[in-house]
């Protein structure tokens, strides 16, 4: 066993709490020093929203996790002092959906900060199933510390699927909803597969720093109404000798702005991908679907064997995560996400023991 804190939510708007516990792996599980905990929306939307955990509370929420592991239970010990990713959903892999390949509806799986306690912790006690390894010669190389690759658990590794899923490759047009956070990463990876990437946020500064990887134009959202940035996209895509149709949509902001922005742009033979997740209805007609032979696809988490072919975008240098991050210390969690909420932090804050 070892000794370890987390800081737990105890209920909503109420200030986490650091509590005392002991870290011991059992059969296949190990227990992960934490390196860093990325904060994303949807630990957010727990904390301010009402998002209900499956967990009963108290609980450490937190789901971007990178570290060593530091122990390890009966059949995980070839794990024992390696630099890892943990999965920001790690699926059962014995499940029917999972040996049909749908692990991402898998009945039984664990995501740390939701179904167990999460990584704003020192240790996390988590399943070896679906771990990813770091080479920490090529992250040294890439100029990146373990701590710093932590987004890749679920900033990256999200729209890595939906990008993926969606079919993007190279003289596609992609058009990212939401430029900051999770679909920063989006714009990154579709232009890594190829794609030309039109970026569209409210949040000009945002629209600046996508503008420098990997998005060919970027639209603000408070400056065209729907009509007109359609308009813009389909000159654009003229102009670049892309195509009319078959634009691949990737809704990351979350909101119901975003989302319905994100259908109004529907071409015919558009793939909708829905990234972001927000509790508010939109109302939309659904018909366009069937007059543009368009389709929507979801997208929860990312299947752990994904993970790899992800993290080496980050380790090749096609995708950057240094300029989007920013290190805190665990201690001051309740400070960081009071900022990150009131959006005086724009860059994804990690969160470092």
């Amino acid at each position: 066993m070892i000794a370890a804190h987390r800081w737990q939510m105890t209920a909503p708007n109420a200030p986490l709490v650091r509590e005392a516990f002991r870290a011991e792996p059992g059969p296949g599980e190990v227990v992960v020093a934490v390196a860093g905990c990325g904060v994303c929306h949807t630990d957010l939307g727990y904390f301010y929203d009402g998002v209900r955990t499956k967990h009963a509370l108290p609980l450490a929420l937190g789901h971007e996790v990178s570290g060593r592991v530091a122990a390890a239970g009966a059949g995980a010990e070839d794990w024992l002092g390696r630099a890892v990713i943990v999965p920001a959903v790690i699926p059962c892999g014995e499940c029917g959906p999972c040996r049909r390949g749908r692990p991402n509806i898998c009945a039984n799986q664990k995501m740390p900060g939701n179904d167990i306690h999460g990584g704003f912790a020192s240790h996390i006690v988590v399943p070896a199933k679906g771990l990813c390894p770091v080479d920490e010669a090529r992250l040294a190389k890439a100029g990146l510390e373990l701590a710093e690759v932590s987004v890749v658990a679920d900033a990256l590794t999200t729209p890595y699927q939906a990008v993926t899923r969606a079919g993007v490759a190279p003289g596609s047009l992609a058009v990212v909803i939401g430029a900051g956070g999770v679909g920063g990463y989006c714009v990154q990876v579709a232009n890594a597969f190829g794609a030309k990437v039109v970026a569209i946020d409210v949040d000009a500064d945002k629209l600046a720093a996508v503008a420098g990887h990997g998005a060919a134009l970027a639209l603000n959202a408070r400056e065209h109404d729907a009509k007109a940035l359609k308009g813009a996209i389909g000159a654009f895509a003229k102009a670049n000798g892309l195509p009319a149709t078959e634009w691949f949509i990737f809704e990351c902001s979350g909101t119901a702005a975003g989302q319905t922005t994100a259908w109004s742009l529907l071409v015919h033979g558009a793939t909708l991908a829905v990234v972001g997740f927000t509790m508010d209805r939109v109302e939309v007609r659904l018909s366009n679907l069937m007059a543009f032979d368009a389709r929507a696809i979801g997208n929860w988490g990312c299947p752990p064997e994904l993970y790899p072919a992800a993290l080496d975008l980050v380790l090749d240098g096609r995708v950057s995560v240094k300029p989007f991050v920013e290190r805190h210390p665990l201690d001051d969690i309740n400070r960081v996400f009071a900022a990150v909420h009131s959006r005086e932090i724009k860059r994804r804050a990690v969160l470092v023991p």
